[in-house]
Formats: structure tokens, sequence, C-alpha cells
């Protein structure tokens, strides 16, 4: 049956759209972040994902939420995948192809889902917004009558470097030195956006089936041949210059960007923050904060899956001692690595005295850290990052520049555009197989915080901060695929590529 929220934007001749993400927050929060802005300007939309990923959502503003809902459909079971596993942030690496699979048992329940919200007098939705790995998801929206787009969090150039797949048959790459040098169909690329040897291996095993029986390059193509466009968490300021043109002509459909979508920081509400949030979490780091002098502190996080060693903890952990700088290390212990103590007790994982030699001037914090409120307080003033595309986005916008120690996925190639851009460099790694020491970490910290190039990449970093908190020319972003979003629902679709979307 039709809801009050789709009859009030029927009425108002708004948008009806549905939202689905891959189980992973660092998808989810970018897609919710997406779901505020088309209810914020009166559209109705539902949020699909499986009921413990909902439950654990921040909350809905309550402005917000007689035109947003959040949806839960049914986790599948799948064996070998933890009791309760429905996220990334449940599984160790691993796990996340069985994840896949659990993605998968979702075709069912959306498609009943999705039958009965256009029976029986229910309001057809306009548009379905899916991630890169629902393939299966058209096929069902074209059965009745929906249009789908597809929403990616990722950097830009990174979905051109990858490329549609006429042109990975036209040009295959076999080895991991093919993927060490810009594609053949990417000419006018700076070389050096491209992959070091050491990070290209992943890149082979994403062309091949996994436990989920569909490799992730063929999720991802066969999911865009069911879309109508492709919408980009990125714009034009922090990507590669030109290339949302170049998607566009590259897979044959507009290539629209959104604008970065930064949850903005509010002074006193850490229930809206774009993390999970935690009690008692955000109180210790910001009051450790509150008493450091202004830019004086590199805040150092990886993230929730990067593949860490004892090895490179120790490393890093020297680096940061042999730098001599103030730090505030947001403290994830390894899926599969184990401590002797309990898991806040991280003592058994660094070097040993580590923590009584730098204390006073770091602090290793194991808990939750609100990170976009770290990155807003005063005292930071740099950021040691693994380079996911969220995380340097919230960096920059902010204004700090980069230590930059990518590991997977389109960390590297982010990493290289950063670098270009001349917001930071890079730790110095081996280039056979990607191990770094203390000595790399500790000058690629002096040079970001404590020497003259500091002055520079932070004076090129301010001046994006500056295009990125452009608040009107963000705004314009989403206006302008809003009106994409309304000019081709339905069967009024485009026969020649448009233009990209730019604010002008």
């Amino acid at each position: 049956m039709i809801t009050s929220m789709e009859m009030e934007a029927a009425a108002a001749g708004k948008l009806n759209v549905l939202l689905f993400p891959w189980l992973a927050f660092g998808h989810m929060i970018p897609f919710m972040e997406f779901a505020k802005r088309l209810a914020a300007r009166g559209h109705a939309v539902t949020f699909l994902s499986t009921p413990r990923n909902v439950a654990r959502l921040p909350p809905v503003p309550a402005d917000l939420s007689p035109r947003l809902r959040l949806v839960a459909l049914p986790a599948p079971v799948v064996e070998g995948l933890p009791e309760g596993a429905e996220s990334t942030a449940d599984v160790p690496p691993e796990k996340q192809e069985l994840l896949k699979k659990a993605l998968d048992g979702l075709a069912a329940p959306f498609a009943a889902f999705l039958a009965d919200a256009v029976a029986d007098g229910g309001r057809r939705p306009d548009w379905i917004i899916m991630d890169f790995c629902h393939h299966w998801l058209p096929a069902i929206a074209e059965a009745h009558g929906v249009p789908c787009a597809m929403f990616l969090i990722l950097q830009a150039a990174w979905i051109a470097f990858m490329g549609p797949r006429s042109a990975n048959a036209a040009h295959p790459r076999t080895t991991a030195e093919d993927f060490t040098v810009p594609p053949r169909w990417l000419p006018s690329f700076p070389p050096a956006i491209a992959y070091r040897c050491h990070e290209a291996d992943w890149l082979l095993a994403a062309f091949q089936p996994n436990a989920s029986g569909v490799s992730d390059f063929d999720r991802f193509w066969q999911a865009m041949d069911g879309t109508r466009l492709i919408i980009y968490r990125s714009c034009e300021e922090v990507d590669v210059p030109g290339v949302f043109p170049i998607l566009t002509d590259l897979f044959q459909q507009p290539a629209v960007p959104a604008g970065v979508l930064l949850q903005p920081v509010l002074d006193d509400d850490d229930d809206h923050d774009s993390s999970i949030s935690v009690s008692g979490a955000r109180p210790e780091v910001l009051q450790w904060l509150d008493k450091q002098t202004p830019k004086s502190v590199i805040y150092v996080a990886l993230g929730s899956e990067a593949p860490l060693t004892a090895k490179t903890l120790h490393e890093l952990a020297l680096g940061l001692e042999l730098a001599g700088v103030r730090f505030l290390w947001a403290f994830r212990k390894p899926a599969g690595m184990s401590a002797p103590g309990t898991d806040d007790d991280v003592g058994e994982l660094l070097p040993a005295g580590f923590e009584d030699r730098t204390r006073g001037r770091g602090l290793v914090f194991p808990g939750w850290v609100p990170q976009v409120r770290v990155l807003a307080h005063a005292a930071v003033g740099a950021f040691l990052t693994h380079c996911g595309w969220g995380s340097t986005i919230e960096g920059l916008v902010f204004g700090h520049p980069l230590v930059m120690l990518p590991f997977v996925v389109d960390q590297g190639l982010i990493a290289r555009t950063m670098a270009e851009r001349g917001v930071g460099v890079e730790v110095a790694r081996d280039e056979s197989d990607g191990s770094f020491d203390k000595d790399g970490v500790a000058e690629a910290v002096r040079r970001v915080v404590l020497e003259e190039d500091g002055k520079v990449f932070a004076s090129n970093a301010m001046k994006l901060k500056e295009a990125l908190g452009d608040q009107r020319r963000q705004d314009r972003y989403m206006d302008d695929l809003v009106g994409y979003l309304t000019r081709y629902k339905g069967n009024d679709w485009v026969t020649t590529l448009p233009d990209c979307v730019y604010p002008r």
C-alpha cells in the first residue's frame, strides 16, 4: 500500500526513491547522507538493509523522518558466516566473500518487497539506486518497470582506471605489472596515477569468481549494464581533473557527481556523527585534544579493514615515536590478530615500552573514535591515513595535509592522486612486497608536520578545503543530480548522452 510519505511526495511532484547499499558501514553511511539530502529536498526515500545494520545506523533526524524510512529485509543464513554477521564490520576479510553470498540471498526478499510496494495501489518507485555489487537487482527492477541508477562511494578516477567490460576485453590485463601504468583507454591520465606491483595482486583475484560464485568485477559490470546513470560521491575539485566526461564516454552512461556528501559537524551532538556511536569514546579523545596546542597533533587512523600484521603495527608505532610529533592514534586491532589481554588492552600489540615512552605527547585509543569530530578539532594539524576515499575526503574538507599509507582497493590510486595535487606524501615502501619501516614512517611524518615542505602541503590542503567547503557549490551538485533523476525517470530516457553535470 502507498505510504503517507509517498502520498506527500507524489502530491508535491517529488521523487520516490529506494536506496540499497552494500553491507558495509563505509558504504551505508554515505548512502544515508545521500538519502538525507534527497529527503531534505522533499523527496520520499526508503533505505534498505538488514535488521542489525538498520539498528546500528545513526537515527534519522526528526525533521526528515516523515520522508525517510529505514526498512530491514530479513538477513539470509549462509553456511560459514558467523551468526549475526550482517556487515563487513562483523567478519574478517576472508569471510567477505560469504557476505556477498548473503547479499545475493536478499534478492528474493527484495523482489517481494518491490512487488508489495507497487501492488494494491502502491506508488511505484521512480528510481532504485544501488551499490556496485547488486548484479541481480536490475532484472527485478525491470520486471516492475522501475529504472536503476548506481551510486559509487569510490574515487571516480579508480572506476575509470578499472574501465568497462568492453575496454578490458579489448585490452586485457593479466599480470600485476599491467596495472602499474594507466590503461590504454586513459591516454590523458597522469602517468603517476597507477598501482605499485605489490598493490595489484588483489586486482587479479577480483576478476575471478569468489565464494559467492561471482567475481567482484562481474558483479559491477552486470549491475552497470542494468543502470541508466552512474552517481559518484565525488566532484571535480577533489578527483582527477576531467574524469567525469571520460567516464561518460567510457561507460556510455552519464557520470554524475553528487559532491562529497560529508556529514556536518554538530557541536554537542554525538548521535549525528558519521560513525557507529559507542558511549564514552568522544569525551576522552576530544578532551585529550582540548589540552593540546592548535595544529600540533597528527591524527592516525587506518580504517577497520587494513591488512595489518604485528610487524607493520610495530614499524608504524616506532616511526611515530622516532618522528617526535604529538599524535592521536585511533587503534583498531586487525581482524584475526589476538592479544593476550582483552580487546582493549593494546599494549601487547605495540612495541615494548612504547606507550610509556610516548606518554604525554601521544594517545593510542582502542575504542570508537568520532573521526569527523576529531578532524574538525583545532589541535589536529595533519592526518596519517590509509587513503580510503571517505577518510581522504574527510581529511581534506578540514584542510589537513596527508601522510599516506595505502593498502587495498582504490587506496593506492587515491594516494597518487593526492600526491599529484600536492597535499601530502606517501610512506616509502619496498617495491617488491610493499613493506615499510619506522624510518620511512618517521621521514614522511616529519616532512608533512615539521619540515619546510609541510607548509606547501598545508597550503594546498587549505585550498582544497575552501573548494570542498563551498556549500553552495556542493548543494548544486545535488540539485543537478535531482534534476537528472526527475527528468529521466520512467520511460522518458535519453537517446543521446547528455553532458556531465557540473555547477556553473
